[in-house]
């Protein structure tokens, strides 16, 4: 299933947007957030490219029904003097689960490297319970919109968490306790909530490429 929640142009701006971060590559924030993870600019490049044509597309993994009103509020209608009261009605609906690429699946791999590589799992493991943790009671279900959670809160904790637990590898464990925190704690512990959503998808990692859990991971490296 293909989900664009961007126009088209907005998609060829971000496309133009890593072209002039791949000529900068070298001298940028995300090349010092690769080099403390101890990926190349060739990884990171790649990294970037999944997820902007990641996050494009969804994998549906569930569908669940939803009942949803067809006159949400009170109408009543006026006939020859009469009034009378439209009964409400309820249809059924159904919501979509789907996993998003770039959201959620390229952040669990990358983690789930970076943790073999670096021969460390406890620490990991703790750190993003607690971000998760967190993330879970912060996280707000806003209708239309999606889980909201203030966007700074995740990587400060995690790269707060990561220099306490693991001082030695803190870059290391503030992304993957940022990101996975993130992603368990504001959104796969919150699907209960989907039908307060009134969505017709829901998508977990998020539909944006540059989201709360890309931005996230790269924020929580730099400062940890």
């Amino acid at each position: 299933m293909i989900f664009s929640p961007v126009a088209f142009l907005f998609f060829l701006f971000f496309l133009l947007l890593l072209v002039f971060l791949f000529v900068f590559i070298h001298v940028g924030l995300i090349t010092i957030a690769a080099g403390k993870l101890g990926l190349s600019a060739d990884q990171i490049l790649i990294f970037l490219l999944g997820s902007l044509i990641g996050s494009h597309i969804n994998i549906p993994i569930k569908k669940i029904l939803r009942d949803e009103e067809l006159y949400p509020e009170q109408v009543v209608v006026s006939f020859f003097g009469m009034r009378y009261v439209v009964p409400r009605l309820r249809q059924p609906r159904y919501t979509v689960i789907a996993v998003n690429v770039g959201g959620c699946l390229i952040p669990i791999f990358l983690s789930l490297y970076l943790m073999l590589k670096n021969g460390i799992f406890l620490s990991p493991f703790l750190a993003t319970f607690l971000v998760a943790a967190v993330c879970y009671k912060l996280a707000r279900p806003v209708p239309g919109v999606g889980i909201a959670i203030p966007m700074f809160i995740p990587p400060l904790l995690a790269a707060l968490v990561a220099l306490i637990i693991a001082p030695d590898k803190a870059p290391v464990v503030a992304y993957i306790s940022g990101t996975m925190g993130t992603l368990i704690g504001a959104d796969i512990l919150h699907l209960r909530d989907i039908n307060r959503l009134k969505a017709p998808v829901a998508s977990i990692g998020g539909a944006g490429t540059f989201d709360g859990i890309f931005l996230t991971g790269i924020i929580a490296v730099i400062l940890a």
